[in-house]
């Protein structure tokens, strides 16, 4: 059975950064590239960043780029994202999604396996 399980979320000053991570389970995980969406209330799911199976490619969404880092460390099983110069636009909850494929999409339903979420609030 495949679980993603997200960790480090919470409350967090604007301005401020924060690092999430996610730690797979049931699936082999160099063979998946990795994905990070976020949903903020009454809004579509919107593409954070992805990363390929080795780490060496990544791709960030628009508002995001240039302030949040996606990696990966596949002896543990784990990918991370760090948030830095936060704003209250960010609040969302943040999911990571698994596909297996050298290199996911920015579509979310590319991804076939994905976390519970875990809640940013990044206050002003």
């Amino acid at each position: 059975q495949v679980q993603l399980v997200e960790s480090g979320g919470g409350l967090v000053q604007a301005g401020g950064s924060q690092r999430l991570s996610c730690t797979a389970s049931g699936l082999t995980f160099s063979n998946n590239a990795m994905g990070w969406f976020r949903q903020a209330p009454g809004k579509e799911r919107e593409f954070v960043a992805r990363i390929s199976q080795s780490g060496s490619i990544t791709s960030y969404g628009d508002s995001v780029k240039g302030r949040f880092t996606i990696s990966r460390d596949n002896a543990k099983n784990m990918v991370t994202l760090q948030m830095d110069t936060l704003n209250p636009e960010d609040t969302a909850v943040y999911y990571c999604a698994a596909v297996e494929a050298v290199i996911g999409s920015a579509i979310s339903s590319a991804y076939d396996y994905w976390g519970q979420g875990t809640q940013v609030t990044v206050s002003s």
